[in-house]
C-alpha cells in the first residue's frame, strides 16, 4: 500500500492481522504479546505506541496500544481500518463503573457508546448518530465470557472527553439514563468502524467506581485484566485464518 507506513504507525502492508486487540496502554499490548502470543513480532513502535503480531491457538492476531481519548484512538483506528486492511478492532480497556451493581474487576461489553465528544460532527450527518458495537463480535464475546464462567454486563457506556470534569454532577446524570460505565474511547472507535464499514467492540474491566471512591492501582490495570484479555482473544480467533 502506498499509504504505509503512516505518520503514526511504522508497520508495512501485511504486518497486521485482520483482527486487532487494542488496549489503551502500549505496555498492556506488550504484556499480551509476551504472555499470550506465539512468535510475536513488534511491527510498530512510533511514539512508543507498541504494536505486535503473533499467533494465538494457531490464529494470527495483532495487538496494539491506542492511547487515551477519542483523538488518539481516532487516529490509530482510522489508519488501521483504511491503510492496513484491518477488519475488526476489539478495544480492551478500563472503565469507571456508574451502575451500582458493578464492582471492581467486573466485565462490561459496550453495546453502545454515548459521548459528549464532537467527533461525529466531521461526518456532517443530518441528526445524531448512535455509535454501536458490531453485533456479531458482541455476541461472540458474550459467549466467550460465559464459557469462562463470567456473566458480562452488556449495555450503554459513556465515552467522555474530560477525565477531570468541572461540571460535578455529570456522571450522575448519565447514570440516571442507565449508562453502565464511563471510559474515553469507544464512541470514536465505533464511529470510525461505521464509516469504514468495519467491525468494532469495546470490552472493559471496571478499574474504579468514581461515585463510591473505589479504585485499582495503576500496575494492576496494566497486567491484572487477564480474564478480559483471554475473553478478547477467544472472541478474535473465530474470525482469523491460521
Amino acid at each position: 500500500m502506498a499509504n504505509t507506513p503512516t505518520p503514526h504507525i511504522a508497520a508495512r502492508e501485511g504486518d497486521f492481522a485482520k483482527t486487532i486487540l487494542m488496549p489503551g496502554d502500549p505496555l498492556r499490548a506488550k504484556f499480551i504479546a509476551e504472555q499470550y502470543l506465539e512468535d510475536a513480532v513488534c511491527v510498530t513502535d512510533v511514539r512508543n505506541m507498541l504494536g505486535y503480531t503473533g499467533f494465538y491457538r494457531g490464529k494470527r492476531i495483532s495487538v496494539m496500544g491506542g492511547g487515551m481519548g477519542i483523538p488518539s484512538v481516532g487516529i490509530y483506528t482510522y489508519e488501521l481500518f483504511h491503510f492496513y486492511g484491518v477488519e475488526r478492532i476489539l478495544r480492551i480497556g478500563s472503565a469507571g463503573a456508574l451502575d451500582e451493581r458493578l464492582g471492581l474487576h467486573d466485565l462490561v461489553l459496550a453495546a453502545g457508546a454515548c459521548t459528549d465528544s464532537n467527533y461525529a460532527a466531521q461526518f456532517r450527518l443530518p441528526g445524531t448518530f448512535a455509535p454501536v458495537a458490531s453485533f456479531p463480535l458482541l455476541e461472540c464475546a458474550v459467549a466467550a465470557a460465559r464459557r469462562a464462567g463470567i456473566e458480562p454486563a452488556v449495555g450503554n457506556v459513556l465515552s467522555a472527553d474530560a477525565f477531570y470534569d468541572d461540571r460535578g454532577d455529570s456522571l450522575l446524570r448519565w447514570k440516571s439514563m442507565g449508562v453502565l460505565a464511563v471510559e474515553m474511547e469507544a464512541a470514536g472507535l465505533y464511529l470510525n468502524a461505521a464509516r469504514a464499514g468495519k467491525q468494532a467492540l469495546c470490552m472493559l474491566t471496571v478499574s474504579d467506581c468514581p461515585l463510591r471512591g473505589d479504585s485499582l492501582p495503576a500496575g494492576e490495570r496494566e497486567t491484572g485484566f487477564r480474564k478480559m484479555m483471554e475473553i478478547a482473544l477467544e472472541t478474535a480467533i473465530p474470525w482469523e485464518e491460521s
